[in-house]
């Protein structure tokens, strides 16, 4: 596994989360920011207002694009859908665990062809839900066994590694191994509101529960120094900031 795709990511494991509704502003943002240092999320909003041209952008200022679009359909669409995505150079993609097995395979074969295809990654459940809100659609079991569940399908399915809370980063890493990916969203540091996430954790204890790679949005867009902010918490992490 080179250093790019290996959990401790070439020194990069904050992704900046790009939650903007207008390309403009996430350009901006971009400029404010150092490729050598982070990672760049494009969810649904922003992809669906700039598309790919977008992503092209970033790219070429040298950020590494994690293409969060969480894709959920029948195989065929699935795989078409990372075919495409891989097809721009995007570093990270992920699918919905819960299209199931032949969703997720299909995925996988999609990107066999390519010389540098982008890891895939499945979301398990999503960090905004809590225990009353899985119930309602059906989940009857606690959200760490479901978790568990869908992450041991993810991989058996050929997914490099999942997103999940960081609360459930270390039974993972305990049940998956070291070269099962955690990508962590629902990270915030110590002080900062936890806006709509219900389960939280500051970048330390994810990062010693055994999360690889950090999805982490409004501490560092929403500060006065994004720069600073982000260097703040690589520090926080044991990352050496550049001089």
């Amino acid at each position: 596994m080179s250093a790019e795709r290996a959990g401790g990511g070439a020194g990069r494991r904050i992704i900046v989360a790009l939650d903007y509704p207008e390309p403009g502003q996430a350009l901006r943002m971009a400029e404010r920011l150092n490729p050598a240092a982070c990672r760049l999320k494009v969810g649904k909003e922003l992809f669906t207002r700039g598309g790919p041209a977008l992503v092209e952008q970033l790219m070429t200022r040298n950020f590494s694009v994690f293409l969060d679009l969480k894709f959920h359909d029948i195989p065929n669409t699935v795989a078409a859908a990372c075919k495409a995505a891989a097809a721009l150079g995007v570093w990270m993609i992920n699918v919905h665990t819960q299209g199931g097995r032949r969703m997720m395979e299909a995925a996988r074969a999609s990107l066999a062809g390519f010389q540098h295809p982008p890891l895939l990654i499945g979301v398990t459940v999503l960090t905004s839900m809590n225990a009353q809100e899985l119930r309602e659609v059906g989940h009857l079991e606690p959200p760490q066994m479901l978790v568990q569940r869908l992450a041991r399908l993810a991989r058996d399915s050929g997914l490099d590694g999942v997103v999940c809370s960081a609360q459930e980063a270390s039974m993972l890493r305990t049940a998956q191994g070291p070269d099962f990916l955690l990508v962590t969203p629902g990270i915030r540091p110590t002080g900062a509101p936890s806006d709509d996430q219900q389960r939280v954790m500051t970048p330390p204890q994810a990062i010693a529960a055994g999360s690889d790679y950090l999805v982490i949005g409004r501490p560092i867009t929403g500060a006065a120094d994004p720069l600073m902010a982000l260097a703040d918490i690589r520090r926080s992490i044991g990352e050496k900031n550049a001089d």
